[in-house]
């Protein structure tokens, strides 16, 4: 793996494509005018080359190169919860 690449836990929301994931990532920031806890969600496309991993388990992705249209992320890993 490339360095300085970024890194996110997630959630698998979907496995309905095939080698396909998409993964729902949760971040808390505190926001800077109103110094109020934030939390929010995005979710992520992510490469899962021999279909492991099914909803509701917990993986880290990776950033890559374009894979296709939308995927531009890929699962490296699950995570014990």
């Amino acid at each position: 793996m490339k360095r300085n690449r970024k890194q996110f836990i997630g959630t698998v929301i979907s496995d309905k494509m095939n080698k396909t994931r998409v993964v729902l990532v949760e971040r808390a920031y505190r926001d800077k005018l109103y110094n109020k806890v934030v939390r929010t969600t995005k979710k992520y496309y992510a490469h899962d080359e021999k279909n492991l991993f099914h909803t509701g388990n917990k993986v880290k992705i990776v950033e890559s190169k374009p894979i296709s249209k939308t995927k531009r992320w890929i699962i490296i890993g699950g995570v014990r919860s």
